[in-house]
């Protein structure tokens, strides 16, 4: 709802200066079907985050109803495969399919390609091999406190597939 607002890019702009945070360290999810509801109008706002130096990412990548021309015409930096292709790669053709074609249209854009819901050693093996960037799923970790995520951080978490 906040993306669709009147005055959101300068929102950010503000929160970012009185931050002091380097808009390079901020990257916003904006799932697939919240671009598409107007994309002409979507990709304005998407220019302008761009322009602060703020990353973008799809989130929920493939369960909307994106057109691959607009792929390409969105500034965006992350595609993130949804969950939902991801649980079933090992078992459904289509859903490994689906994946490997995403992680392809990824790199081949020069984006980073992250896998949502990975859980077994089967998919992270397969998404390796695709040469996906990077998972999020219970097989790295269940969602943590604050502080033990911090601790997670310190000693060694690094959770990139490659």
């Amino acid at each position: 709802m906040e993306f669709r607002q009147k005055g959101f890019i300068d929102g950010v702009a503000l929160v970012l200066a009185e931050t002091g945070l380097p808009a390079r360290f901020l990257e916003l999810e904006l799932t697939e079907s919240i671009l598409m509801l107007d994309a002409e109008s979507s990709i304005s706002v998407l220019e302008a985050l761009k322009a602060l130096g703020v990353l973008l990412a799809i989130d929920d990548f493939g369960t909307g109803y994106s057109s691959l021309s607009y792929l390409k015409r969105f500034p965006i930096h992350t595609l993130k495969i949804d969950q939902s292709f991801v649980r079933n790669l090992a078992t459904n053709n289509n859903d490994a399919t689906i994946v490997s074609a995403v992680i392809g249209i990824g790199i081949n854009l020069k984006q980073r390609v992250i896998a949502e819901g990975v859980e077994t050693q089967v998919q992270l093996a397969f998404l390796q091999t695709k040469f996906c960037d990077a998972g999020q799923g219970h097989l790295f970790s269940h969602p943590l406190a604050a502080d033990e995520f911090a601790h997670l951080l310190v000693n060694g978490g690094d959770l990139r597939l490659s």
